[in-house]
């Protein structure tokens, strides 16, 4: 595949500037005079521009831009980078076509191990990074972080995306997650939706109380999907919806930091920045620029390489009473992360990659308990 078809040259105006050899810039390969290979490569990073899902297009054709200003100049984080900055992705003549260059780039970069890092457009660009896993011949588990479902009717795509990509035929999603929504921006029918197809749903509250117990739910995503407006408007006002409450800056690191340690991760988007909305300092991108820091610097720390057989993990093997069944436990000795294994009907081996999911220590307590964690009934009701 020929790249250069579709993604164009970062600006000589963004990096000429860049002088420290410990800044991040100098530390990766960019497409400027000429388009990096993609071999030996890690980490792929490619702006969208388009916006034309967006209710009202305002500023998203030059945030991907904007972002790259903030990330250059930061230092360096941990280990050797092997990472590219593709540029920017050339938008279609239509929309569609936009989703489906998306869809291109992305399924050619996942095959061949390298993880795409989208960042600017509208939320509903997350599409074409959903499709990507068509042709891949697996079930997927995608993760959406966003203060609203978008999954209205009859408006904007950046505000029904959610439901194309939950009704797109044919069907290769296993697992919905939803983190920090917020209860007063969104019907409650929606949520009820969800939660009846075993999806998972967790409000801002609730993940800011119990963060460390979001950490399994985000290391089950194949995909995961960031909308800027889930952080506060106090600490990034450029969103064309900013709310008085979400996230924080520094939750929002966080949750990228587990994100990068997701082995199993494949592809990450951050959409709806709009620097026409950003402060003079442009805040928003400072912030969306340190959540890729800390993506990428838990990518560079992660421990786990899912091989339940070796001596890196213990199995524990839990009886629950109830059924007169066994739940099989595993523990990483070099990370202390946890899974349990969920059985799945024998001859369908589609489901075989996503039997064993991550899951908590709390989850492990339930079941010493006698009772079925949430985490095991969800898993299970969508396996069968």
């Amino acid at each position: 595949m020929d790249l250069k078809l579709f993604l164009s040259p970062i600006s000589e105006e963004l990096y000429s500037g860049v002088t420290s050899v410990s800044s991040f810039y100098k530390n990766i390969n960019v497409n400027g005079e000429s388009m990096p290979d993609y071999k030996d490569h890690d980490i792929a990073l490619i702006g969208i521009q388009d916006d034309r899902g967006a209710s009202q297009p305002n500023g998203f054709a030059t945030a991907a831009d904007a972002v790259r200003k903030k990330l250059y100049i930061l230092k360096r984080g941990f280990g050797r980078y092997h990472i590219l900055d593709l540029g920017n992705l050339a938008n279609g003549i239509s929309i569609d076509e936009t989703y489906r260059r998306m869809k291109e780039v992305s399924e050619f970069l996942i095959s061949k191990n390298v993880l795409p890092v989208f960042f600017g457009g509208s939320h509903d660009m997350d599409y074409g990074q959903y499709i990507a896993y068509e042709g891949l011949n697996k079930l997927v588990s995608v993760l959406n972080i966003d203060a609203f479902l978008d999954m209205e009717e009859n408006t904007s795509n950046n505000r029904m995306h959610i439901q194309h990509i939950l009704l797109h035929d044919p069907n290769f999603l296993f697992n919905y997650s939803h983190l920090a929504y917020q209860s007063y921006l969104i019907e409650s029918k929606t949520v009820e939706v969800l939660e009846k197809l075993y999806f998972e749903t967790y409000r801002v509250g609730h993940l800011r109380a119990h963060i460390t117990e979001m950490e399994p739910v985000i290391r089950n995503a194949d995909m995961i999907s960031f909308d800027i407006t889930a952080i506060k408007s106090a600490d990034a006002p450029g969103s064309t919806r900013p709310q008085p409450f979400g996230l924080t800056g520094e939750e929002a690191c966080q949750i990228c930091w587990y994100a990068g340690m997701n082995e199993k991760l494949s592809s990450i988007g951050f959409y709806e920045y709009d620097p026409g909305m950003d402060d003079a300092s442009q805040k928003t991108a400072s912030v969306v620029a340190t959540m890729i820091w800390y993506f990428i610097e838990g990518f560079y720390n992660q421990k786990d390489h899912k091989d339940f057989k070796s001596n890196e993990y213990t199995n524990y093997v839990v009886s629950m009473p109830s059924t007169n069944e066994t739940i099989k436990f595993f523990k990483s000795m070099l990370s202390d992360k946890w899974w349990m294994e969920v059985p799945y009907p024998e001859g369908n081996e589609k489901f075989s990659r996503n039997c064993i999911v991550p899951c908590s220590y709390s989850d492990y307590e339930t079941a010493i308990n006698g009772e079925l964690p949430d985490r095991y009934i969800s898993t299970h009701a969508r396996l069968i």
